[in-house]
This record gives structure tokens, C-alpha cells and sequence, in this order.
């Protein structure tokens, strides 16, 4: 009889020594098996790990010892996504240096995730705030500006004033900042950008090939990037000598427009009142309806707010005059920034004209059925017959939509066109914790990159961080000043720092060598480990991180670095841990700390309760009860298998069903079900929750099995083979 007594601190502590010391989870490139690259999202060190990344590294992990237990080459890496805006905060507020702040993070949570027992190839951690990794940044960056992808431009750009900072138009969410929740202001800064846009339509057309991600993921990509097509048309301006120009997904409707809306932050605007006494006046109302922060970024539910501007266009096709309005439901980022009012066919217009007693004029009729505009009560947006449109009149939708773009055309004022809601990516922030810009500034030579041989761009050792008056990189006079590479006068460094996603696009690359130190990436190396078979991590992303990843890789395809269009093949979308109803956060003082749960329980317990109590994909609702019920079943198993220890030594060979008896075969029956049901549910439908369900029936049966006392030598052949089974299932997960 072995020890019953589940000691589970020396258990788990003795194999992850032995895990260490051996090297257990150190791979490197074998062509004699199959690879399998897991991947999940690495963390942000800002603190302490949470329940959040237990549940994300417990599925990988689970994932990687099945793919190494059935014989794949598995390359299962974990990093840090080390520069941000907390670090810098938190530094701030305790007087140290970020690197120092984060770095202190980073080994507390290596010690978490080691005590989690997760099988990383920790000789290929990579931490983004190192020169080491910073430098291909900046690498990346130049490359980039060589090709006309990295630019700088000055642009009205997302202003966190609590963050004090700029912020992608990916990170508003509803008008906030994806951080803090505080509102989103527009300013004028100069920016740099990288030409996302010159890659909108593959990373649109190449989502309906990725048939290893998820639908709503997918969906949410293809909103983003917005692809419309329709018909750019030029309006007069009346007594100006210059046109607007206006996309329309809807020529067909034209001959209906009363009005042009602009958005407040049109750059035609102070071109259209020069001259005008109410210029100031117009520009300081626009600017004032340009910060309203709008919570439906749709803006279907928000009132339909505006104001005229005093100016006439004429229509092109119909010659009317038509006035030109500044609306809060018109956004810059789609098509031009200025649209057609078409009140009789459009809702918003409708809502619009309505407001401000502007004209309805109906030029669409549903088939078989006339429309009149005083008997409107909403708008009619589908397609019928074109009526009161000149010589287009008769004509379906269908058929005036391509003849009146041919005709705007043939009269030069306008042409079909293709526009995107997916903007250029703004890189610059006004922050130290992060990738300095590489581009020096010179009175004579204008912006110079700095040199290869030059980089990394290091960020200064500084006591303190002052970021009053824009960039704190501004205010270090040893950064800033420097010379020429090309002239040798002294310069100035650009003083941005890169957005931290930059960091995120391609870390994966840099795990298949994250030490190789004359390339960004080893091309050899990636070649055998790409793609991603599998990636794990929140939904949250799908905009940010999983649009910008997938651009990058286009972006080294181009650089020659790779030869492949897409970085993952399957994506898998946890849930969020919850408790009381809502996600775990320190805000909402509902948070549980997996140190405290491992040092009670042990981290197998905790780890079969992140991986039972719910479906990979849904939320997980915290359970004390359920933590307890995991605690129990892991000591019925290691008591059963202590009980028959001595016993299932003295026995070797496979058991057959005529050995056996009737309980025998029913026990043997339940075993051979369980493996196929294991190996199906984890390997093929990733539902950990019912394979842990399966096993623990199959330990229900031994128990039963158990409770006969059979004492023959088959019986002891068939108890070893089951508790062999056990806790080869279970080795996954625990």
C-alpha cells in the first residue's frame, strides 16, 4: 500500500525540478516528426498574473502536452508584451525607472507560471521593452519607410487626456479609450503612420479562406475594413473655385439630394468660408460638434445634430443648388468625409432633414407601388424604379447605378470608385515606455533614418519622467540632441515613441529564435514552425492585435522575409473568468488571486477547475464549491492509485475481454470509450470541459470495479491498465 495522504506542494514542486532540470519542453527543428506550433497571447506584465491568464496558458498547455503525447514536435513559447502606458504610470508614481518596474514583473510572473506547471520553452522567452528586441522595431520601421509605407503627415488624430497620448482609431471603443474608459478628443498633432490601407483589400479577401477562425472574428475584421463600392461624385462649389467631393454607395438616388453634410473636421471647411463673416464663428461651433463624444460609433441611435454653413453646392447631374451642412453623424474615416443628404432614401438623412425642415425629394419608387413625400414616415432604402432623375428616369437601381457612374465619367465629374472605413495606422505616441522612432531631425538635410549599423535607438537611463509639455523624450536633453548621420551638424532626435502594438505584430516570429541577433527572424527557423497551428487568446483583439499581426506578416512577406500570407491557421477565442456576474477586476473588487488558490489547493486543482467548470469559449463563472469538487477528485485519484500501487508492479501484459469477467469487460469497455472520447474532444473539438467529464466517470468505475475485491491476475492487469489510463488522460490537464 503506497502513501494516500495527497501531498500535492511536493508533488507538483519535485516534477517541475525535474521538468526544469531535464529540459522537458526544449524543442528545436526535426524534419523526422510533425510540427505543431501552440501559441496564446502573451501577457502585459503590469502586475501580477491573473485568473484570466491561468485560464489562456491551462488551455495551450493542455493543447501541447496532447500534440507531444501524440507525437508532434511542439513548440509551445511564452514572452512579455513589456512596453505601455501602466508600466510608465505605475513607474512615475514609484519613482523608478519602467524598465525596472516591468522587469520585476516579468520574474514574478515567470515564478507564477512555472509554479502553474506549464510546459514553455523558456530559452525562447522574448521581452519587448530589451534593445535585444526593440532594435527590429525600429529595423521594421526603416525598411518600411524605405518602401513609402512609414510616413508622417500632420492629421487630426484620437487624444486620451488621461493617457496623454494618441490613440488608433482601433483603440476607441464607442468614443473612449480602450484603457482608462475616458472620453476621446480630436487634435491636431503631426503622427507617424504606417500604410495599413495599401493592404486593406487582401486582409478583407483572405477572410474568406481563413476557415480555421472564427466566424465572428471574421466578421468583426470585415466591419472594420469597411470595403464599399459605389461613386465618387464632384460638386460645385458655388462662388468658389474648387468641387467636393462626395462618395456614394447610391448614384442611383442623386437627383434626390438636398443637401451635402460634411463632417466637422472636413479640411474643405475654412476653404468653403473664406470670406464669410461668420467664418470664426462656423469653424468654433464645428470644432465644439467635433468633440462630442458619440457612444454608438454607428450612430444610428444618436440625435441627428448640425448646422448650416451658408454655402451652396450645385448637383451635377440635376443643376440644383443644394446646401452644404455640417452634420455629427458624418465620420472622416468613411469615404471622404462628406455625403449627400438624400432624405427620401436614407434614414439618417431623413431623421436629418427632419430636424431642419430640409426637402424630401422621392426618387425611387418600390416596383408597382408610388411613394409620396409628405406620406413618409421613414425613409425608403431599398433598391425599385428611378423616377424624377432626367434621362434616367424608368430605369431599375440596379441598371442607373453603373450608367450614372459612366456618366459622371464621361462629363469628368466624377468615377466609380472603391473606399474603406480601415484607416492608416498611427504609430507615434507622446510616451517614453516604449520603441524609439528611428529618424533623426537636421536643419539642412530634413528627416534622416538613423543608420543601421546605428541601431537600437536606446532609451535614456532617467531618475525621473517628465511629461509635461508633450513627449517625455522631448524633455532629456542627452536623447534629443545629436548629430547628422549624413552631414555631421548637430540634429535632433524624433522624440515619438511606437505604439506598443507594434510590439504585438510580430513576437511570434521571434520565438522560433528569439536570440538570433544579425536578422529580426531566423527565415529557416520559421519556415519549419509556421504557420501557427493553433492560437489561443480573448476576442477583445480582434480589431487591434489580430488585424495588425496579419498586416505585418504581409508587410516581411513583401520584405522577402517569408514566403506566406497568413501568420494562423486555427484561432481559438476564450472566455473572460467571471465572478458574481461580472469579469474579474480589481475595479470591481471581485478578483481571486491564483497565488492564494495554488498555495491551498495546489496548481493541478486550480487548473482542472479553469478547464472543467465551463466550454473553452464561454465565460467561466467563479465557484468555490467547484474548486473543492476539482481538490476531491484529484485525491480520490492519487488514493486509488496509491491502494493499488504495490499491486499493479507485480503484473505486466495487456488484459483481454475473455479474462475478464462481466464487471471486467464492462470496466475495460469504459476504458477503451474514454481514450477514444479524450483523444476526440481534445484533439478535434477542443472541448477540454467533457474530455475531464469522461475521465472522471472512468474513475467512478474504478471505484465500482474496485468495491468487488476481484483478485485474480487479470483483474490486477485490468486495475493497472485503467489507472494507467488515468492518469495518462489526465497528464494534460493535471
Amino acid at each position: 500500500m503506497g502513501k494516500q495522504e495527497y501531498d500535492f506542494e511536493a508533488i507538483e514542486v519535485k516534477w517541475q525540478r525535474l521538468w526544469e532540470e531535464s529540459r522537458a519542453f526544449e524543442v528545436r527543428e526535426d524534419t523526422d516528426r510533425p510540427k505543431y506550433y501552440v501559441l496564446e497571447m502573451l501577457p502585459y506584465p503590469s502586475g501580477k498574473l491573473h485568473m484570466g491568464h491561468v485560464r489562456n496558458y491551462s488551455m495551450g498547455d493542455v493543447l501541447a502536452r496532447f500534440k507531444t503525447m501524440n507525437g508532434f514536435n511542439v513548440l509551445h513559447p511564452i514572452g512579455w508584451d513589456a512596453f505601455g502606458l501602466p508600466a510608465e504610470n505605475a513607474a512615475i508614481k514609484h519613482q523608478t525607472h519602467p524598465e525596472k518596474w516591468t522587469l520585476d514583473n516579468t520574474a514574478h510572473g515567470k515564478s507564477q507560471i512555472r509554479r502553474w506547471g506549464i510546459s514553455y520553452d523558456w530559452r525562447r522567452e522574448v521581452t519587448t521593452c530589451l534593445p535585444e528586441y526593440y532594435r527590429w522595431n525600429q529595423w521594421f520601421f526603416l525598411k518600411m519607410y524605405e518602401r513609402g509605407l512609414a510616413y508622417k503627415k500632420r492629421s487630426l488624430v484620437n487624444w486620451c487626456h488621461l493617457c496623454q497620448t494618441v490613440l488608433a482609431n482601433e483603440q476607441v471603443e464607442g468614443g473612449r479609450c480602450w484603457r482608462d474608459q475616458s472620453l476621446v478628443v480630436q487634435k491636431e498633432l503631426e503622427q507617424w503612420f504606417l500604410k495599413i490601407t495599401d493592404y486593406a483589400d487582401e486582409l478583407l479577401q483572405e477572410t474568406y479562406r481563413m476557415s480555421g477562425w472564427p466566424e465572428k472574428v471574421l466578421v468583426m475584421q470585415r466591419n472594420w475594413i469597411g470595403k464599399s463600392e459605389g461613386t465618387m461624385v464632384e460638386f460645385p462649389v458655388a462662388g468658389r473655385e474648387v468641387r467636393l467631393a462626395v462618395f456614394t454607395t447610391r448614384v442611383d438616388t442623386i437627383y434626390g439630394a438636398t443637401a451635402l453634410l460634411l463632417a466637422p473636421q472636413h479640411p474643405m471647411l475654412p476653404v468653403l468660408l473664406e470670406g464669410s463673416p461668420r467664418k470664426d464663428e462656423i469653424l468654433s461651433a464645428a470644432d465644439s460638434l467635433r468633440q462630442q463624444v458619440v457612444a454608438d460609433r454607428s450612430l444610428q441611435e444618436t440625435e441627428k445634430q448640425g448646422f448650416f454653413t451658408g454655402v451652396f453646392a450645385t448637383n451635377p447631374f440635376s443643376g440644383e443648388n443644394v446646401s452644404i451642412w455640417i452634420a455629427n453623424f458624418v465620420l472622416m474615416e468613411y469615404g471622404t468625409g462628406a455625403v449627400m443628404s438624400v432624405p427620401a432614401h436614407d434614414q439618417r438623412d431623413f431623421e436629418f432633414a427632419q430636424n431642419y425642415r430640409l426637402p424630401v425629394k422621392v426618387v425611387i419608387f418600390p416596383e408597382g407601388k408610388e411613394l409620396k413625400a409628405e406620406e413618409m414616415q421613414q425613409a425608403y432604402e431599398e433598391f425599385g424604379v428611378v423616377v424624377n432623375s432626367g434621362p434616367f428616369s424608368g430605369l431599375k437601381s440596379q441598371e442607373a447605378i453603373p450608367k450614372m457612374s459612366r456618366w459622371c465619367e464621361e462629363n469628368a465629374i466624377g468615377k466609380s470608385a472603391t473606399t474603406y472605413r480601415l484607416k492608416d495606422w498611427g504609430i507615434s505616441r507622446q510616451r517614453f515606455w516604449g520603441t524609439p522612432i528611428p529618424i533623426i531631425y537636421c536643419e539642412g538635410c530634413g528627416a534622416v533614418p538613423v543608420p543601421d549599423a546605428d541601431l537600437p535607438v536606446l532609451l535614456p537611463k532617467v531618475a525621473a519622467i517628465n511629461s509635461a509639455g508633450g513627449s517625455p523624450l522631448a524633455n532629456i536633453k542627452e536623447f534629443l540632441e545629436t548629430t547628422c548621420p549624413r552631414c555631421g551638424k548637430p540634429a535632433r532626435r524624433d522624440t515619438d515613441t511606437m505604439d506598443t502594438f507594434v510590439d504585438s505584430s510580430w513576437y511570434f516570429y521571434r520565438y522560433t529564435d528569439a536570440r538570433i541577433a544579425t536578422a529580426p527572424i531566423n527565415p529557416q527557423a520559421v519556415a519549419y514552425w509556421f504557420p501557427v497551428d493553433r492560437y489561443i487568446g480573448g476576442i477583445e483583439h480582434a480589431i487591434l492585435h489580430l488585424i495588425y499581426m496579419r498586416f505585418w506578416t504581409k508587410m516581411m512577406r513583401d520584405l522577402g522575409l517569408i514566403d506566406f500570407d497568413e501568420p494562423v491557421t486555427n484561432l481559438f477565442t476564450q472566455g473572460m473568468v467571471c465572478k458574481d456576474g461580472a469579469a474579474m477586476s480589481k475595479s470591481k473588487g471581485n478578483v481571486v488571486d491564483p497565488d492564494e488558490i495554488v498555495s491551498r489547493y495546489g496548481a493541478d486543482t486550480l487548473r482542472l477547475f479553469i478547464l472543467f467548470m465551463a466550454p473553452p469559449e464561454k465565460d467561466l463563472e467563479w465557484s468555490d464549491q467547484g474548486l473543492e469538487g476539482c481538490s476531491k477528485f484529484l485525491n480520490r485519484v492519487y488514493r486509488v492509485v496509491s491502494r493499488h500501487q504495490e499491486r499493479a508492479r507485480g503484473v505486466a501484459g495487456v488484459v483481454s475481454p475473455p479474462e475478464l469477467t462481466e464487471a471486467g469487460r464492462k470496466l475495460l469497455r469504459k476504458v477503451h470509450q474514454t481514450i477514444r472520447k479524450v483523444t476526440v474532444d481534445i484533439g478535434d473539438r477542443f472541448h477540454i470541459n467533457t474530455a475531464l467529464s469522461a475521465i472522471m466517470e472512468l474513475v467512478n468505475e474504478i471505484y465500482l470495479y474496485e468495491a468487488l475485491e476481484e483478485s485474480s491476475e487479470a483483474s490486477s492487469r485490468l486495475i493497472k491498465q485503467s489507472l494507467e489510463a488515468v492518469v495518462l488522460l489526465l497528464s494534460p490537464m493535471a
